[in-house]
């Protein structure tokens, strides 16, 4: 009997679009197989509440392989244990997979199974997935080859799968199980392939009309944001499919506005926002699989030293339970813990915040919010990280005032009352600075400031000029600038071909900054 393909499944959870299962179910009998590994899941960066979702998702592709006549085998343990034990069972001569951008421990853990397959004389063949290339020196040409697989034929799913002679499988595990805690409560999205896809439609076709002009606010950006992210970080569906269904009514919007058929031209700029978007998700990506060391290192080694010996605990802990005396920064910290979702601006607030006003080196924030985020995409999450902290070196210092936030976002403090209770009887006027309100107007409210709600952790205007003064002095000189320059060859975007040479690093801060 001709011996199966395995076919691994990581954060790939889909049969749509899945390189690896077309190629397999082409060479005769597969047998599809998950890990929970006990090294990813009990990381520091791993929360009970990615278990639930996976869980879901899980469930969907078992679901979707019955359907193809195949089933999905469980397994739990570290990755080589699992498939040497599963070699003595089946002696299969061939894994497939999908290539993953993750943290440092499936990075090594990836090491490790191809030296085993090496070693055993297995086969291991990983396809090119989201566009991400492996073993690039810098960004040049990046963008063409990126476009150039986005735009490729997607891979159907098989009509039907050859199983291979039944094997035990542990099924779905519980968090007792695999020795994680009880998930808190939180809103969980809807889970699976054919989810994402109606997700995906729903906000090309109707919720993202208004995208460009409302994804910024907390109050409307669930519902015109697209919401994908989950499933793109569990791959339950693949970028290139959310790309060209993208492609596809992109152009249905510009023949629409054409032919003068009554699309709004608010439907021209959500496509051309979104579509940045789509972009941004690869190019973020690919710089973690160009230097994996940002999980953990500064980009600009000039930033070194800059935060490390200034950390304040109490001040980590009070922006971490949504309690720092800034109305908008708790509300967003709040939402995000019920939730485990925000709008990318408040997601840049709360790191602008924590980074610039608190001084916290992204390091020790890192771990925590990647557990906050359902999303969690290791590529995005560790650059934007230092992106907003202003530790890559070739982007311009962006400092969020959080009250400026509020009034841009949230006039009329609607999503402050929500989510800090504490503030709901404060008035308009003072709802995003309630320090602000004398004594009788904190009596009315029923909010004593430094009782009831706390006090700011740090003056505003204090706390953004030392942030200034520090971390332009650390950008100044010759070295800052060689290093800025070494880093933008090998990250810098490249949208314009005759753009060699990375933008001179900032010596003060755009008026912009401070929003």
């Amino acid at each position: 009997m001709t011996p199966p393909t395995v076919v691994w499944f990581k954060r790939d959870l889909r049969t749509l679009d899945h390189e690896p299962l077309a190629r397999a179910a082409q060479e005769g009998p597969c047998l599809c197989l998950y890990i929970y590994e006990p090294e990813v899941l009990l990381a520091d960066d791993y929360d009970p509440t990615h278990l639930v979702f996976l869980n879901r998702c899980l469930e969907s592709l078992a679901s979707e392989l019955e359907q193809l006549g195949s089933s999905l085998v469980v397994r739990v343990g570290e990755a080589v244990s699992v498939l040497e034990q599963l070699h003595d069972e089946v002696k299969f001569t061939t894994i497939r997979s999908h290539q993953e951008t993750g943290n440092d421990i499936t990075y090594r853990r990836d090491l490790r199974v191809a030296r085993w397959a090496a070693a055993a004389g297995v086969k291991w063949v990983e396809s090119i997935q989201d566009g991400v290339v492996r073993r690039l020196d810098n960004r040049d040409g990046w963008a063409r080859q990126w476009d150039a697989f986005m735009r490729q034929p997607q891979f159907d799913a098989p009509a039907r799968l050859v199983a291979c002679p039944p094997l035990p499988s542990l099924g779905l595990q519980t968090h007792e199980q695999l020795g994680l805690a009880a998930p808190s409560d939180f809103v969980c999205p809807a889970s699976g392939t054919e989810a994402a896809r109606e997700i995906l439609e729903d906000f090309l076709m109707h919720r993202g009309e208004r995208y460009q002009a409302e994804m910024s606010s907390p109050n409307t950006a669930p519902e015109s944001c697209s919401r994908i992210s989950p499933h793109l970080a569990l791959g339950t569906v693949s970028r290139r499919m959310v790309f060209q269904r993208f492609e596809e009514r992109r152009a249905e919007v510009r023949a629409g506005r054409k032919a003068k058929t009554g699309i709004s031209a608010d439907w021209s700029r959500a496509m051309a926002s979104f579509n940045k978007r789509l972009h941004w998700n690869g190019h973020f990506i690919q710089r973690l699989e160009l230097q994996p060391s940002i999980e953990f290192q500064n980009m600009a080694r000039a930033a070194d030293g800059l935060r490390e010996d200034d950390h304040s605990e109490e001040r980590l802990e009070a922006w971490a339970r949504g309690t720092t005396g800034y109305p908008m920064v708790d509300a967003c910290m709040r939402y995000l813990h019920a939730h485990r979702w925000i709008n990318f601006r408040m997601r840049a607030m709360l790191v602008s915040f924590a980074a610039y006003h608190l001084w916290l080196d992204w390091r020790r924030f890192s771990h925590f919010l990647a557990r906050q985020f359902i999303d969690y995409e290791p590529g995005i999450h560790y650059s934007q990280l230092q992106m907003q902290s202003g530790t890559t070196g070739i982007n311009a210092v962006r400092i969020y005032s959080p009250t400026k936030q509020g009034r841009d976002h949230d006039p009329e403090g609607h999503f402050i009352r929500r989510w800090v209770p504490e503030l709901a009887g404060v008035p308009t006027e003072f709802i995003h600075e309630p320090w602000t309100m004398p004594t009788e107007a904190q009596s009315a409210a029923g909010c004593k400031v430094g009782r009831d709600y706390p006090q700011p952790l740090v003056d505003h205007k204090e706390a953004v000029a030392e942030a200034k003064k520090r971390i332009y002095a650390a950008r100044r000189g010759q070295e800052a600038r060689d290093e800025a320059q070494a880093v933008y060859q090998r990250h810098g975007s490249r949208r314009k071909a005759n753009r060699r040479r990375a933008p001179k690093p900032p010596t003060k801060a755009r008026k912009a900054d401070a929003r």
